[in-house]
């Protein structure tokens, strides 16, 4: 099982990127969706879809240019011993992903200010599907299909600030694991941790502006 982090880490912003952001790009899946638990419920049990989540993590951010992402889903769970044929239950139980809690209302408030878009490590079809669930807030959805590249390549953070008509230094990147921490703050953008799934990640901790654990935590940084 992913040890936790203890305790939620706040830093000072940094001088040249104060907030609050121009606009504001969000990770999909494990900052806005709790993706966690289904594919834990797919794997039978949270230590295997730990495993298998995090083997996955692994392989997608040393992958580079696209390719489809079941692939991986599935090479995934076969090197954690599980059966290539959860990542097809996966697609098939897609929409059962469900936002964090308290997640809807933060959304529609940060949306009167400023535009909303995701970055997801996705297919488009599976990313569309996964931010309609999330709710009608965002004015750019890219995916790692549509960008030609999975996260942590810097282009596909770029493609998400250009989405958005914006420069890396007026976006803040809401990032939901530690891989994409480091990719965002690797790309040049101001990086918060959403991290209600409560993962492990030293370094992490120290790149992001905070790690928040409530999605009401991201309006009151913003306040």
């Amino acid at each position: 099982m992913v040890p936790s982090v203890s305790t939620a880490i706040r830093v000072p912003l940094p001088v040249a990127n104060p907030l609050p952001p121009k606009v504001i790009l969000f990770d999909l899946l494990s900052a806005l969706l709790d993706s966690w638990s289904l594919w834990d419920g797919i794997a039978g049990g949270e230590e295997a879809g730990r495993r298998w989540r995090m083997e996955y993590l692994e392989r997608t951010y040393a992958t580079g240019a696209y390719v489809p992402y079941l692939d991986l889903v599935a090479d995934s769970a076969e090197a954690v011993g599980l059966s290539r044929a959860r990542a097809a239950e996966l697609e098939a139980r897609w929409d059962e992903l469900a936002p964090w809690p308290g997640l809807e209302p933060v959304l529609r408030e940060l949306a009167r200010d400023r535009p909303l878009g995701v970055v997801t490590n996705c297919s488009e079809l599976l990313g569309r599907r996964a931010a309609a669930l999330a709710g009608d807030h965002f004015s750019a959805v890219v995916t790692a299909e549509s960008a030609g590249f999975y996260k942590p390549d810097p282009r596909i953070y770029m493609a998400g600030a250009g989405a958005l008509r914006a420069r890396p230094d007026e976006v803040l990147f809401v990032a939901g694991s530690p891989f994409d921490v480091v990719g965002a703050h690797g790309a040049g953008l101001s990086v918060v941790w959403h991290n209600p799934a409560k993962l492990a990640g030293a370094e992490a901790g120290r790149r992001a502006v905070a790690v928040l654990r409530n999605p009401a935590d991201i309006r009151t940084l913003l306040a």
